[in-house]
């Protein structure tokens, strides 16, 4: 019998060819799919690992921030409590200071280690704390002292310290002024 090529008996020999080149390939597949799944799933996962690292940094460093603000804010608000009650300690301690010094130029003539008659003594305040015309009320003027009163550490300003210049240098005169 001159049959065609698929004959029967070829066509077994065929089907068991045609089986185990797709058992092959099939198990090719089977084989080397997993590989590519696991390596897809690793791609994926590295990447999912690094964004949500990045996405926990980005999070954690605004945390730290607000944090560190808050933190500084705070401790600006404690600082400027302490520097005010400083600055308010030190301003009634020199506004004591001050008061202390007006009373005592006030005083002074009539303290007992002031040496000049204090009928003698004109309160002038500024720039000078007093004139005093020694013996004028005796009846016996002689001569005029320029005073100014410092208590403390306190030293001359430097308006004080023209004026006493000026009466070093000799430069003070007398005058009248006629009003008609």
């Amino acid at each position: 019998m001159a049959e065609t090529l698929f004959s029967l008996s070829f066509y077994p020999d065929f089907v068991i060819l045609f089986l185990i080149v797709l058992i092959l390939i099939l198990t090719c597949i089977i084989i080397l799919t997993p590989r590519k799944i696991e390596h897809r799933a690793r791609v994926i996962f590295a990447t999912w690992k690094t964004e949500e690292l990045d996405r926990w940094r980005s999070w954690l460093s605004r945390e730290a921030d607000e944090r560190a603000k808050v933190q500084a804010e705070a401790l600006t608000k404690d600082w400027k409590i302490r520097e005010e009650k400083r600055i308010r300690q030190d301003a009634v301690f020199r506004s004591q200071s001050v008061i202390r010094g007006k009373m005592t130029e006030h005083l002074i003539p009539w303290f007992s280690d002031f040496m000049y008659n204090p009928s003698d003594a004109r309160f002038l305040g500024s720039p000078v704390d007093f004139i005093v015309f020694d013996g004028l009320s005796e009846g016996n003027l002689k001569e005029l002292i320029i005073v100014e009163v410092k208590t403390g550490s306190s030293s001359l300003s430097p308006r004080e310290r023209s004026v006493a210049r000026v009466i070093e240098e000799g430069k003070i005169r007398f005058e009248i002024i006629r009003k008609e």
